[in-house]
Order: C-alpha cells, then sequence, then structure tokens
C-alpha cells in the first residue's frame, strides 16, 4: 500500500544549485511527486515547525537558518514511503552518513544537510498539515 511523506529542501541546496540533482534522485528512487511548494519562512514559522525541538541547544540556530533562503515543501508518495525516504537522506550529519545517500553526497554538516524528512507517520501528518492545510 502506498503511503505519504513529507519532505523540505533546505536553503543550503538553493544555495548550491543542487535542488535539481536532489528532486533527480527522489524521483529515480520511485518516489511520487504528490505536491510541491516553494517559499521563504519567516524565523516564527521556522520556530513554530521546529517547535518539537524548542528545548535543544540547536533551536535558536536551526529556526534561523532555515528562515535564510528558500525551501521546497514536497509531499511524496510510494511503498513505504517514510522508511525510503529516511534510508535515503541518510542519518542527519553528512560525515556519518552512508555512502551514496542525499545527505552523504550534498550535506556540509548537521544544519547545512539539505533536506528534511518525516521520521513517522505522527509527524508526516503533523508536517503535511503545516505546510499544505485545506490542500491535501
Amino acid at each position: 500500500m502506498k503511503e505519504k511523506t513529507f519532505c523540505l529542501i533546505k536553503p543550503d541546496a538553493f544555495e548550491r544549485n543542487i535542488v535539481g540533482k536532489i528532486l533527480d534522485i527522489i524521483e529515480a528512487h520511485g518516489f511520487q511527486f504528490v505536491a510541491m511548494r516553494f517559499l521563504h519562512l519567516s524565523e516564527t514559522e521556522a520556530e513554530q515547525f521546529y517547535i518539537i525541538h524548542k528545548d535543544k541547544d540547536f533551536y535558536h540556530g536551526l529556526c534561523k537558518y532555515m528562515s535564510e533562503g528558500p525551501v521546497l515543501c514536497m509531499v511524496l508518495e510510494k511503498e513505504n514511503a517514510i522508511a525510503d525516504l529516511r534510508k535515503l537522506m541518510g542519518v542527519t550529519d553528512p560525515d556519518k552518513a552512508e555512502k551514496g545517500t542525499i545527505r552523504n553526497e550534498f550535506g556540509i554538516d548537521i544544519r547545512h544537510n539539505s533536506i528534511h524528512g518525516s521520521d513517522s507517520p505522527e509527524s508526516v501528518k503533523r508536517e503535511i498539515t503545516f505546510f499544505f492545510k485545506g490542500v491535501i
């Protein structure tokens, strides 16, 4: 059964002109693009999106970074979409990400790792609702 997941291409990917390469990889791995939305988050919107991390040391720096440039929000679909996207992205730290993953290939550091993907069905619902409320 197909499932949906949420994916966000981060500002560093736009800055380095690698968004197209990332989209090509996602598509080559069988994901269907259900919805896409380009936007520039305000720092307040970034704070709301990453509210689950509000008590962590990296929260404010992450929110500032996420509001520094455009992002691409997407709803993707395929069988096992959540797990498959997580595997394709690799772990958060590009230096520790498996060779061939998006973060290993394109990430700079833990914050500037080019891509975000939902980690659970609950996160998918929350994140899609945050960016696509009333659309999907």
